[in-house]
């Protein structure tokens, strides 16, 4: 280490102030070995302009304007001092950070933070140099004098090592006057930094704590630079790792990792824990995603943890696990948990909820007081990783039996994307509900974007003339994007009896903590949305109607954009709550009306497959029975399709003013159908004789008509394009061969599982149902309200 020579600097600092020549060969730091040199250490604050090394060695071959510039700051003052106390004190070397480290070298520095602790300890005494100290040491917080109740000392990161590594420290004031020392100040001490009198007297050369509770004395706690926060305490917890500025809060996630490679302190995981007995939790400061904390200040309710003995910890299971369970589970096992490129491969002993097995406690061995039960996070499992999670919105009776299993615990960051909101809650908004309340207060536009810090948005909607009130989150987890609602009725009563301001609140609270169920719900829904969109729905069922989510999935942005609809169905009965997926066609165009979206649920029955490319654009088309129309619309039975209406046709008996005329395209005589087969490696061609091509426009007229039959029309496909070629009078002995197109509309599809739900309550056992025509079955009209859709446009 670099050492001050305090006999060669106080000398050319009094040849200097006489105006003397300086010898400029003399040096004032050397290389000393710490081990066997007596030294005296400087421990302070950094403040204005400090000295640096090359500037103390350089200081005499200066000119003199440079070298007063430097004499005056109060950095110089300060290594000034400290030389003089060294030297009435009988050391004739010290070490001062600002000077003692060439920092122009990246390895010089950090060989340096390395072994500063060392450093430190083999010190024959510290000087605590407190700049903000007026006269004696403060015995009593003082949030007028000082920002934080006490001198800046006490705040800053490095000092906390450069407290407790060195036996004797000595406090000086701004006049460098003695105030205390650590020995006669311990309890004060200890009442300011949380540190354990017993560890500033006698250090930490008996019992060691916990590494929570290291992390708790340092959770409030500031450096600089946010790496430092992470290099300060290395050689606390007794560990080495290289620096790498720039690398931000995974400084911190290094320094873990380091200290689980050489120890098996499972406390290092009790940031924010839970605690059964206190009903204690910081929960709600837990984000889905690492099991490693992001910096220090996550232990800040660690002060008292400590570990448990394994023996005691395994025998304390008896309480809630089978003997032979408990007899079973391996104390090495649980004191070994490796690093892996999966993630930290341990041994745990784990508890999941009844109401979400993919949501567990994990239960540790350390305590948060010498009478208390092991501590517990909670953990998510996401495509078979565990990562840790909040406390999750269920009883905490409602737990399953304990488990004791191995899992990997992710390290690794979770994947994130900002993501971009745009919500229409007009329809909503015209029928009686108003936007009562959004948190965070930030996202009260309609227009928004979530981002890691701030992963969701619940919008709370309320109607007081029916008395109800519903609440909608949007969040990310896990790269995910997702919808939540809540109603009053599947709630807790008593949280929808606060102000629309604190429900939000407390429903965002909520949310969060199930946002990792949130998010696989509707992933699973999506599974397979990879060449087409695809619409997402959800059923909730509410006290006087039905709120009907729907997430349209688009493909051509990253842009999520929310539109409520509200209409009603007098016809639905219960719900299943779970997410449904339907792929759909012109998934690409954010601004096509949902009601003209077709699913591509192509029925496996119909014959052949062939394509025509039509004004330009390559279409599929089946060979139809014979006098097909445009419009038709039933179902297959077998391989053949068996109508049961024409849109037309209905369109005589419904009270539409507007018509709906169908389009004509010219399909060009040299035109060829390609049959497409899988079983055939060329494809096949055939021509048509002037054929007629006749497909539905879109249209208003054409989505209304199809919304007024939808509560008839359930799983029907719909004919939506038709190809009829007459015979070629060239061949003689052809008919007329019909083409068409078949389809389902997305909202004739959006119904089936409530009313294949009323047909199976009333009509079970009833084969011949599915296949009633819509002349059997009751017309029923669409209504205004009571329903509430919500449509997610989704671009990837």
């Amino acid at each position: 280490m670099r050492l001050i020579n305090v006999k060669a600097l106080l000398e050319r600092e009094g040849s200097m102030k006489k105006r003397k020549q300086v010898d400029g060969r003399a040096k004032v730091i050397e290389f000393c070995d710490d081990e066997v040199t007596k030294y005296a250490i400087l421990s302070h604050r950094w403040i204005g302009q400090e000295v640096e090394h090359d500037e103390i060695v350089e200081l005499a071959k200066m000119d003199n304007e440079k070298r007063d510039e430097i004499r005056q700051r109060d950095g110089y003052r300060k290594i000034l001092d400290s030389c003089k106390q060294a030297k009435e004190d009988g050391y004739e070397w010290l070490w001062a950070d600002t000077c003692c480290i060439d920092k122009r070298s990246s390895a010089e520095l950090s060989e340096a933070i390395n072994s500063m602790y060392r450093w430190y300890e083999n010190a024959q005494v510290c000087y605590a140099f407190l700049h903000d100290v007026l006269d004696s040491f403060p015995v009593a917080r003082n949030d007028e004098r000082y920002a934080n109740g006490w001198p800046e000392w006490f705040s800053r990161g490095w000092t906390l090592q450069e407290m407790i590594a060195p036996s004797n420290v000595q406090f000086f004031n701004k006049k460098w006057q003695a105030i205390g020392d650590k020995r006669t100040l311990g309890c004060t001490l200890e009442d300011i930094t949380g540190v354990p009198w017993h560890i500033l007297t006698d250090g930490l050369s008996g019992d060691r704590p916990c590494v929570a509770q290291f992390m708790s004395w340092a959770a409030n706690r500031t450096t600089t630079r946010v790496e430092d926060r992470a290099y300060s305490l290395m050689g606390l917890l007794g560990v080495n790792m290289p620096m790498l500025y720039g690398e931000g809060k995974n400084a911190f996630h290094r320094l873990q990792l380091e200290i689980i490679r050489t120890s098996n302190d499972q406390s290092i995981f009790a940031w924010n824990y839970s605690d059964r007995i206190s009903a204690r939790s910081d929960a709600s400061e837990v984000r889905t995603g690492s099991i490693l904390a992001d910096d220090p200040s996550a232990f800040c309710s660690c002060s008292k943890m400590e570990l448990i003995d394994l023996d005691e910890f395994i025998n304390s299971l008896s309480k809630y696990m089978a003997e032979g369970e408990v007899r079973s589970i391996e104390k090495d096992r649980l004191g070994t948990f490796p690093v892996t490129n999966r993630g930290i491969q341990i041994w745990l002993i784990l508890c999941p909820y009844r109401a979400s097995h993919s949501i567990l406690q994990a239960w540790l061995p350390c305590r948060s007081d010498p009478s208390g039960p092991p501590v517990y996070i909670n953990l998510t499992l996401w495509e078979s990783n565990y990562y840790r999670s909040p406390q999750p919105p269920f009883r905490a009776g409602a737990l399953d039996t304990l488990q004791f299993r191995q899992v990997y615990l992710r390290y690794q960051d979770t994947s994130y994307r900002n993501a971009e909101f745009e919500i229409d809650d007009s329809a909503i908004i015209e029928n009686g509900f108003t936007h009562s309340s959004t948190y965070p207060a930030k996202f009260a536009g309609n227009t928004f974007t979530l981002t890691s810090t701030d992963p969701l948005c619940v919008k709370v909607y309320s109607n007081d003339h029916i008395d109800h009130r519903f609440a909608v989150g949007f969040g990310q987890c896990f790269g995910k994007d997702w919808i939540h609602v809540m109603s009053k009725e599947s709630g807790n009563l008593f949280m929808w009896d606060r102000s629309p301001k604190d429900h939000a609140k407390a429903q965002y609270s909520k949310m969060l903590a199930g946002a990792s169920e949130h998010a696989r719900s509707l992933d699973k829904a999506r599974s397979g949305a990879r060449r087409y969109g695809r619409v997402c729905i959800v059923q909730t069922r509410l006290r006087q109607l039905t709120l009907r989510t729907s997430c349209i999935v688009w493909k051509t942005s990253r842009k999520s954009g929310v539109k409520f609809e509200v209409f009603g169905d007098p016809g639905f009965g219960d719900v299943s709550g779970e997410w449904r997926g339907f792929d759909v066609d012109e998934a690409d165009d954010p601004n096509c009306d949902w009601r003209a979206l077709m699913t591509r649920h192509f029925p496996r029955k119909a014959k052949d497959n062939y394509e025509l490319r039509i004004d330009g654009v390559s279409m599929r088309f089946s060979k139809a029975p014979e006098g097909i129309k445009l419009g038709d619309y039933g179902h297959f039975s077998d391989r053949d399709f068996c109508c049961e209406g024409n849109i037309f046709t209905d369109l005589e008996s419904l009270p539409f003013k507007e018509g709906i005329d169908p389009r004509q395209h010219e399909v060009p005589q040299a035109a060829m159908f390609e049959e497409r087969r899988k079983s055939a490696r060329m494809p096949d061609y055939f021509g048509l004789y002037n054929p007629l091509c006749l497909s539905l426009p879109s249209n208003d007229a054409v989505n209304t008509l199809l919304t007024s039959l939808s509560t008839r029309s359930t799983n029907r496909y719909f004919v939506t394009r038709v190809i009829h070629g007459p015979p070629d009078p060239r061949r003689p002995g052809l008919s007329t061969t019909y083409y068409c197109t078949f389809a389902k509309p997305f909202i004739w599809s959006q119904n089936e599982e409530l009313i294949l739900g009323r047909r199976s309550e009333s009509d079970e056992g009833d084969e011949g149902s599915s296949h009633e025509t819509m002349d059997d079955r009751e017309f029923i009209p669409m209504v205004p309200l009571p329903t509430v859709q919500v449509f997610e446009q989704y671009y990837y």
